[in-house]
Formats: structure tokens, C-alpha cells, sequence
């Protein structure tokens, strides 16, 4: 079986017994019974773009300031259109169910926030157009986009979002409570080092409520805790089998996790926001997006330290997951409105402008030729945040394409993570559960 990569997805051995994924180049088939073609952008010769188009956002990384400066921008170099900037929720997953129950009745926005967990969800509903062709007829710089950012959209070679609010966890910790435990400056390596050194951290006078804050369900723990499940060898998927989820590796990353809660103590399950856990003074370490990094640093009243990831007793290096979103643009929007939503697109995602988003917000710069000199002089920690790229890595297929996936690890996570017992039996469960999703929702939608 070839390898399967994270824009291969998902076609299933008729003989295999496992969840083992064919090998499908560039994509999985939507050939001989599957649902009818993607949609296709508008031809647009001749086409004038609309004088007005909404842009849906979820304001990510508190972005809503610097969205309004862009806008404003756009507007005045293109006099004749006008974006009007709407909340469509206050996370990735809100702008979805909005976007998604506004679609049917032609009501949802022309460019909208499309997530690392579901902008493949657009497409499988057909809500989203391939881009390409607008790249070429809008002179996009299509090369100077970060390559494996831009790639996370690609699908059978067609293009369905651009680059915008990326990210990657980053470990944020308290410089002022690492001190007073005779801790060093920097993020431990590995989380084997971490669970070293909080005993030094509780026995700290620092008064806070925890070492560590453990991501819940509703603040994407499926998305950072496969830092810490790769690091053992563990995993959601590989090569597309499903039998990752439930093996020895994947059970010790989480029995380490539950250890550190339930046994020694110096870990708990947040209650709320993680980052806001973080600035209050309650845990002295957390992993969170690098979107949150301007947040932090002007929420907290003590020093803030920013590193690499963790690595785990196996693996140090490509421990690092993607995430944040890009922009996509609306099938059913008109020639007209698909053109000037390119056309702010283009403009909303240049290098310029990527460069004042990540010096706004902490999200990492998109464009390679984006001059990050200012930006890193005002925030020295984003140059930890863009060195860290050379350690990303994928994010499991089951969390990215699973219809539903994401919610089924972040729930069955939180579940074993609360319960001091043997994670085993959910892990066989969870394992046939995403196979089960495959099977049911998403092979017959690719034929």
C-alpha cells in the first residue's frame, strides 16, 4: 500500500478487514456512482465585479480590528466595491453551521473562514469553488504562498482556499513561576521533562491552581493533543488505518496524559478557555495557537515564555500540527460576486497585508516574501512561532476528512482523560467508530 497523504483521502480496500485506505494519487475518486461533480467557478469574461459581496469570520486571534484596516484599505484602492465584514460566530465550527443552514436559502457570505477541520466539509457539500482558475485570470502570486500551507487545500490538483489565519500550537509558559521553582528559561523538550519538573512548579509559591492545562472538547483538544500522541509513535490515523487510534502507542500518550492528571497531579482538564486559564495566573503552562500569542502576551501581567513544542519518548522532531484557516469563496455566489471576492481575496492575503495580520494577531505569515522585521521587533516570541514550521507535520486524516471526525476524537478524548481507568476499550471503540464514519458518511459521498 502506498503511502496516502493528507490531500489522498480515504478509499476504502473492498477485502480490508482494517480501515486501510487505497492509494487514490492526488485524491479519492468521485468516478461510477459517487455525487455529481464539484462546482466550478463562474466564467467571468466580460464580468464586472458586484459593488458589494460580505466576508463571514469568526474574527480569529481577536482579528476584528485589523479585518476593518484591510477592508477599509481594499475599498479605497477599489472604490466601486464595498466588503461588508460579518461575525458568523465565535469560533471555526459556528461559521460552519452558519454558513452551511445559510446556504440553502442563497443567504451565506461570498468569502468566508474555511478551518483546517472544515473547509473538506464545504467541499464534500459542494458549497465551494476550486480557485485556480481565478488565481490565473486575478494574477494571483500563487509561488509566494508558504508551500505546505497552501497545499492543505489542494484536492485532486484544484485549489478550494488560500492561506489566512494559520497557525500551530506553541508552548507558552510563565517565566515568573519557572523562576521561582529554579526552573531554566525555555520550554522543557520533552512532556517526560515536564512532568520532571512539576513537582518544582507545585512546590513553587506561585498560587497556581495547576501545572499544565489540558485542552477540552470545545477548545480543539483533538487538534494539540496529537503532539503529545505523536510524540509516543501514536496517532487518529496512518497511511489511512484507523487501527492507530486503539494501539499501544496511542494508549500509552494518553495513559501518560491521564497519569498526569488522575496520578501525580500536576495536570487538569481546563474549565473554559485555556489561554485565558493561562493569563490569569492559574496554570503555569499551556499549548495554544500561535493565533493567541498577541492576546496573551497583552492579557498576562508576568512574563511569558514561548517555545517549541514537546517531543515525546519517540519522537522530537515532526511533532508539530497545523491548523488556523484560509478563505474560500461561495458556489452559489454570482459571476459578479465571485469576481470582487477574488479580487479581495487577492488583496486580503498579499504579502503586505499577511505581514499585518501576523504582527496583529500572532497567526503566522503566509506569504514567504512577507516582511516580518517589524513585526518580529515588536514580538520577538513570533520568530519562535515561524522557526517552528520546520517541525510541523500533517494532521491525521481522521480529524481533517472524517465528516464529524474532529468532534468524535475531541469527545471521546475528554472522556478517557476524565476517567482514571483503562483507556483501552474507548480507544477500540473510538477506532471503530471513525472506520464506521468512513464507511457510512463519506465513502458513498466519494463513490
Amino acid at each position: 500500500m502506498k503511502n496516502v497523504t493528507r490531500r489522498t483521502v480515504l478509499s476504502l480496500s473492498a477485502a480490508g478487514a482494517a480501515a486501510a485506505f487505497l492509494s487514490a494519487c492526488g485524491g479519492p475518486s468521485t468516478s461510477g456512482g459517487g455525487s455529481s461533480a464539484a462546482p466550478t467557478a463562474a466564467s467571468l469574461e466580460g464580468v464586472k465585479p458586484a459593488s458589494e459581496i460580505q466576508f463571514w469570520s469568526n474574527h480569529p486571534g481577536q482579528s476584528s480590528e485589523i479585518e476593518k484596516s484591510i477592508i477599509a484599505a481594499f475599498e479605497k484602492a477599489n472604490p466601486g466595491i464595498k466588503v461588508k465584514l460579518i461575525t458568523a460566530g465565535k469560533n471555526y465550527e459556528e461559521v460552519y453551521q452558519k454558513f452551511n443552514t445559510a446556504y440553502a436559502s442563497g443567504n451565506a457570505g461570498d468569502v468566508v473562514v474555511a478551518s483546517d477541520a472544515t473547509w473538506f466539509k464545504y467541499f464534500l457539500n459542494k458549497q465551494i469553488i476550486p480557485l485556480d482558475d481565478l488565481f490565473a485570470s486575478q494574477k494571483f502570486d500563487v509561488e509566494d504562498f508558504r508551500t505546505a500551507l497552501l497545499e492543505d487545500y489542494n484536492y485532486k490538483g484544484k485549489h478550494y482556499g488560500v492561506p489566512y489565519s494559520r497557525s500551530t500550537p506553541v508552548f507558552y509558559y510563565n517565566k515568573d513561576h519557572f523562576k521561582a521553582a529554579g526552573l531554566p528559561d525555555r520550554a522543557p523538550k520533552t512532556w517526560q521533562e515536564l512532568a520532571e519538573w512539576a513537582p518544582k512548579l507545585k512546590a513553587a509559591s506561585t498560587k497556581a491552581q495547576q501545572v499544565f492545562t489540558v485542552p477540552d472538547a470545545e477548545s480543539y483538544n483533538a487538534w494539540t493533543l496529537q503532539n503529545v500522541i505523536w510524540g509516543y509513535g501514536g496517532g487518529f490515523s496512518k497511511d489511512g488505518d484507523f487501527a492507530l487510534t486503539k494501539s499501544p502507542e496511542t494508549k500509552e500518550a494518553v495513559s501518560f496524559l491521564q497519569k498526569a492528571i488522575h496520578g501525580d497531579k500536576w495536570a487538569a482538564i481546563g474549565s473554559g478557555e485555556p489561554a485565558d486559564l493561562f493569563t490569569s495566573g492559574a496554570t503555569s503552562t499551556v499549548v495554544a495557537s500561535t493565533g493567541s500569542l498577541k492576546g496573551i502576551l497583552s492579557a498576562a501581567t508576568f512574563n511569558v515564555g514561548v517555545g517549541f513544542l514537546p517531543g515525546g519518548p519517540k519522537e522530537t522532531d515532526k511533532i508539530v500540527p497545523t491548523g488556523g484557516a484560509g478563505v474560500a469563496i461561495n458556489a452559489k455566489a454570482s459571476p459578479e460576486r465571485q469576481l470582487a471576492a477574488a479580487m479581495f481575496i487577492k488583496f486580503l492575503t498579499n504579502a503586505e497585508n499577511a505581514a499585518a495580520f501576523s504582527k496583529a494577531t500572532g497567526y503566522l505569515p503566509t506569504r514567504t516574501s512577507a516582511d516580518m522585521k517589524d513585526a518580529i521587533q515588536a514580538t520577538p516570541q513570533l520568530k519562535i512561532a515561524i522557526d517552528q514550521l520546520e517541525k510541523t507535520r500533517p494532521q491525521d486524516d481522521a480529524r481533517v476528512f472524517l465528516p464529524g471526525g474532529d468532534l468524535e476524537l475531541a469527545k471521546a478524548l475528554q472522556g478517557m482523560l476524565t476517567a482514571d481507568s483503562d483507556p483501552q476499550p474507548n480507544l477500540d471503540a473510538l477506532s471503530t467508530k471513525l472506520e464506521g464514519i468512513y464507511n457510512k458518511e463519506l465513502k458513498p459521498r466519494l463513490g
